[in-house]
């Protein structure tokens, strides 16, 4: 199917924000691998190919009590794709990474070669694949850790944080809870700098729900959401606009702190997924997502900074999240202990510029940006962030897959 082919990258479910999964010069879909092979129940572990997305798995397994040990922002991706770029859920701070619930996986070499890999087999190129962005081989199956639950309801408490420095100790106070996120105002300014709602989550017993949630055990049933039929006009999404909803979201998330409240699953992992092609709300020009993280000791320092710059410049959209983040994981893996910061900014001219600054201030605290959102980076960027590259690269080299695999990223980057 790809042996012997040069330039080529594996792609999923084409969910990535940049192009990590574009091929410099062949693109190979993998949704074909779409079965799932094998369940335990008694342990969790779950065994699918590597095109079955995460949609497929919670449909069918949240029913008989278990889900993800880890999830993304949507669940329209790929195991393929979920472990290349190492995701990171609400939980990373507590459990770690998807690549952390991964207990082995078939790779497939350019030359046509088949390896099982795992912590004890194969176990370099195991973990370089983790977070490996899809250069060190093309993913065909593995075998993923499901965790029981009782209910697919969440018990959500917000906690309201009015500065930066706030919401950072309302982070770092949480590190028992399961969940935590918290939605930052990226418009906010002066004394409200970096305010923000601060999400924490706890999967909720049978005995927690109320008699409303009783006949949705696995929670609400699944309702059509609204799309955005076009791609709206270019003046629609701007300071005025954005800081407007920014305000009304913060004072209805605040009326509503306090109390633990159940939430269904859907909104609480998934927001977006009920808006068909919520990207459109960005014009034809689209948009840049940027995702840095900062070492825990300088978060406090330079996020204060960063968010006033962006503040100013009056970019920052209504999805602006900050997480506190646990160890790192694979070689090429994205988070460590620190904070990320990720928001959606609309493409307009100066914005690369305006986030090139912001990568060199990034680069001198010590921190990274992520791979698998990431449009725009500079090699020197890159290879300040990652201090596990020469390990990846000599990989790469002894496994003869330098020029055989190559996205337009590792082109960029220097990979």
């Amino acid at each position: 199917m790809v042996a012997g082919r040069t330039g080529a990258i594996a792609r999923g479910n084409g969910r990535a924000y940049g192009d990590a999964a574009i091929g410099e010069e062949t693109t190979v879909s993998l949704l074909g691998l779409g079965r799932m092979r094998a369940f335990d129940p008694a342990t969790g572990w779950l065994t699918v190919e590597a095109g079955v997305t995460l949609a497929e798995i919670v449909a069918a397994f949240l029913p008989r009590g278990f889900f993800p040990a880890v999830v993304p922002g949507t669940q329209f991706v790929t195991v393929g794709g979920m472990i290349a770029a190492d995701v990171h859920g609400k939980n990373h701070h507590r459990d770690g990474g998807f690549g952390d619930h991964v207990a082995a996986l078939d790779l497939m070499l350019p030359d046509g070669t088949r390896l099982s890999c795992s912590r004890e087999q194969n176990a370099e190129l195991f973990h370089a694949t983790i977070g490996g962005m899809g250069l060190t081989g093309y993913i065909l199956a593995a075998t993923i850790r499901l965790i029981p639950v009782e209910t697919g309801w969440i018990r959500q408490r917000t906690l309201v944080a009015e500065t930066v420095a706030d919401t950072v100790r309302l982070l770092d106070a949480a590190q028992d809870a399961t969940y935590s996120v918290a939605w930052i105002d990226g418009l906010a300014r002066g004394a409200a700098l970096g305010r923000s709602l601060v999400y924490l989550g706890e999967h909720a017993t049978r005995a927690a729900l109320g008699g409303a949630q009783v006949p949705y055990r696995f929670g609400p049933a699944a309702k059509a959401g609204p799309g955005v039929p076009f791609d709206l006009p270019a003046l629609t999404l701007n300071r005025l606009s954005v800081a407007a909803f920014n305000e009304a979201y913060f004072r209805l998330g605040a009326a509503k702190a306090g109390p633990e409240r159940l939430v269904g699953w859907r909104p609480y992992f998934f927001p977006l997924d009920g808006v068909a092609d919520w990207n459109r709300i960005y014009g034809r020009n689209g948009f840049v997502q940027y995702q840095f993280v900062l070492p825990a000791a300088r978060s406090a320092d330079l996020l204060p900074d960063l968010l006033d710059r962006i503040a100013q410049r009056g970019s920052a959209s209504f999805l602006a999240v900050l997480k506190r983040l646990g160890r790192g994981g694979g070689l090429l893996s994205f988070p460590f202990e620190g904070h990320t910061l990720a928001l959606d900014m609309k493409m307009e001219p100066g914005l690369l510029a305006f986030l090139a600054e912001c990568d060199r201030l990034v680069a001198a605290a010590g921190g990274r940006l992520y791979l698998a959102k990431d449009a725009r980076q500079t090699r020197s960027t890159f290879e300040a962030g990652y201090p596990g590259l020469a390990r990846f690269r000599d990989i790469r080299r002894r496994y003869g897959l330098e020029g055989r695999l190559a996205s337009r990223l590792s082109r960029r980057i220097g990979l």
